[in-house]
């Protein structure tokens, strides 16, 4: 480099000082700075600033290093003619700039050393400097993890909370802990922090350090984390891990025993489920009592999960009521404690229907029916109808007018309104006595002689009735109802047709008779003879269709088969020759000459002409 200039990357003011300084210079001067920091793996570089008199030229620039042994390796040879590079350990790794500043590429913590730079520059003599090159390295972030199990706070020495581990730092880092962000302190409060420092292969740090300190049940919600601190060129950093919580052990000071549902709302039918729960930790055993009649208490735990804290009852009615009491039992110091809870189980019961009076109903009579249950709390009543309809609101329902026709099927619906759904129903059926009344007849009926038929009878009465017929016959009875139904199945005489037939329906309260007239139905005989006489004709109609189609079949036969012989005076006579006079011979004129014409055709499938067809003869003797 010529005497007098400086390196681009020289720093402003650094380069001021230099040239003012150099300026009044009489020999050579070398200038590098002290120390140059750099992170591992990262890529160092070194200047070398000289200044030679009378602006003079370098001879040579010589790079070294100083090893272990304080000897001076050389790295570079630089002259006019170019550039040397020594074959060292670095020789991979190392470049130079335009100014001749030293690089070096992923940078290693063995790289910490002393390099030096030498410049020869003839008659001004050999000048050189030194650079302390520093290595450093972040460390990752700390891992921590928390005491595996749990810890108890009756332990008898002091438990490990946690371990933190800082790896690959340079320079050694240090580890702080702290609880719910307050630093602790060894020696303070019983806490203890064991920390150790290794070196690895790499020549990098690890710290390790485990945190010992007494814990309470509040304890069971602080958070602990560490704190790496390590130290960059010319300021100190901090890495924080994570935060973790201890699992702590305590027994229970408090214990709660709830009804799901509220017990206030608990009706006969449901399923209700008794949970159980302390403030311990872990939970401790639970069990379920219940106190008997006897005042005892019996235990009612689920066979299926004995320490869960839950029993649950199914389908509770009236004796599922009582007291229930939840024990619970601590593993660790043996401890008890006990809750317990009234279960009251609302429910309606011993719905009944009373009627007044009370004695056999007629037809036509009132009747007043009253409503009465038992439950532990209030009651509503309303009346409703067969068809669900509501009637009335109370526990009375006066009913007048008592018939057969009216339904007398009424329910009394009994309700709890402080507990929804509780609710029970009673239906009740009044029996109306009365004498049978004919409801349904067959009259009149219009019918024919010798014809079977059907007389029907429908009465209603209660007690059910007895029906009687004034003529002999099939019956049929059947009960809709309060109603019956007979059905007689009988022939039409001559008698019946005259007198008719009475229906008489009786029960022990009375009597009860109709009349079926029957009526002959002339209309339906005329139309009966109408139909047959034009059945007669339509037959002969198809009788008559087939004997044409049948010789018009048997014609086309025998002239398919050459029996037919076609003469020329467009007509066929059938006669009895001289010589065979039994011989039946037929003739066959036909005026449709112009029709025959196109069917009669010779042997070899000509039509013959019109002359040749005039007369046809069929011989049938043959």
């Amino acid at each position: 480099m010529a005497g007098g200039r400086r390196p681009a990357g020289l720093a402003l003011g650094w380069g001021c000082c230099l040239l003012l300084c150099c300026a009044a210079a009489s020999k050579l001067e070398i200038s590098m700075p002290a120390t140059v920091e750099v992170e591992v793996g990262d890529t160092a570089r070194i200047e070398c600033n000289f200044y030679i008199p009378e602006n003079a030229s370098y001879t040579y620039i010589d790079w070294f290093y100083v090893d272990r042994s304080n000897r001076q390796v050389r790295l570079y040879h630089i002259t006019a003619n170019g550039v040397l590079e020594d074959d060292t350990e670095y020789k991979q790794r190392l470049s130079l700039g335009e100014d001749k500043s030293l690089s070096i590429s992923a940078v290693t913590v063995q790289d910490a050393r002393t390099f030096v730079c030498q410049v020869g520059a003839g008659s001004h003599g050999v000048g050189e400097n030194s650079t302390e090159l520093s290595v450093y390295k972040v460390p990752k972030t700390p891992e921590i993890e928390p005491s595996s199990g749990g810890i108890s706070v009756h332990s008898n020495k002091i438990p490990e909370i946690a371990r933190c581990v800082s790896r690959n730092s340079l320079p050694p880092p240090s580890i702080t802990w702290h609880k719910n962000g307050e630093q602790l302190h060894p020696q303070e409060n019983n806490v203890t922090i064991q920390s150790t420092l290794t070196r690895e292969s790499s020549g990098l740090y690890t710290v390790s350090s485990t945190l010992y300190a007494p814990v309470t049940r509040q304890d069971r919600l602080s958070s602990y984390h560490c704190t790496v601190h390590y130290n960059l060129p010319g300021h100190s950093q901090a890495l924080q891990s994570r935060g973790v919580k201890v699992n702590i052990f305590y027994p229970a000071e408090h214990l709660t025993l709830q009804v799901v549902p509220s017990s206030a709302l608990v009706k006969e039918g449901d399923n209700v489920t008794l949970v159980c729960e302390s403030d311990g930790n872990p939970p401790p055993v639970f069990t379920f009592y219940k106190k008997n009649e006897l005042n005892e208490w019996q235990d009612v735990s689920s066979p299926t999960d004995p320490q869960g804290g839950v029993l649950t009852l199914h389908n509770v009615d009236k004796s599922s009521s009582g007291k229930y009491m939840c024990q619970s039992l601590d593993l660790d110091d043996m401890s008890q404690i006990e809750e317990d809870v009234d279960l009251v189980v609302n429910y309606i019961e011993g719905v009944n229907v009373k009627m007044e009076p009370s004695s056999t109903l007629l037809e036509g009579q009132s009747v007043t029916l009253s409503c009465d249950a038992h439950s532990p709390v209030d009651l509503t009543y309303q009346w409703r109808d067969e068809n669900g309809t509501k009637l009335k609101e109370g526990n009375q329902l006066f009913v007048s007018n008592l018939t057969f026709e009216k339904s007398n099927t009424f329910s009394c619906r009994v309700m709890a309104p402080s507990v929804p759904g509780l609710e029970q129903s009673k239906k009740v059926s009044l029996a109306v006595e009365g004498k049978p009344r004919i409801v349904a007849i067959s009259s009149p009926l219009y019918v024919r002689q010798d014809e079977v038929i059907n007389l029907t009878c429908k009465a209603i009465a209660f007690p059910r009735p007895t029906v009687q017929w004034s003529i002999n016959g099939t019956a049929h009875e059947y009960m809709d109802n309060q109603h019956v139904a007979s059905n007689l199945t009988v022939r039409v005489s001559h008698d019946l047709l005259q007198d008719g037939a009475m229906c008489r329906v009786f029960n022990k309260l009375g009597v009860s008779e109709k009349h079926i007239q029957l009526v002959e139905d002339s209309i339906r005989r005329d139309q009966k003879s109408t139909a047959e006489s034009q059945g007669v004709i339509i037959v002969a109609i198809i009788v008559a269709i087939l004997v044409v189609a049948v010789l018009g079949a048997v014609i086309y036969f025998l002239h398919k088969k050459g029996k037919i012989p076609c003469g020329r005076a467009g007509k066929q006579d059938i006669t009895k020759p001289e010589a065979r006079k039994d011989k039946i011979v037929v003739e066959v004129k036909s005026d449709k000459l112009s029709e025959e014409a196109g069917l009669l055709q010779g042997a070899n499938g000509e039509r013959r002409a019109a002359a040749d067809q005039s007369e046809k003869y069929i011989d049938l003797r043959n």
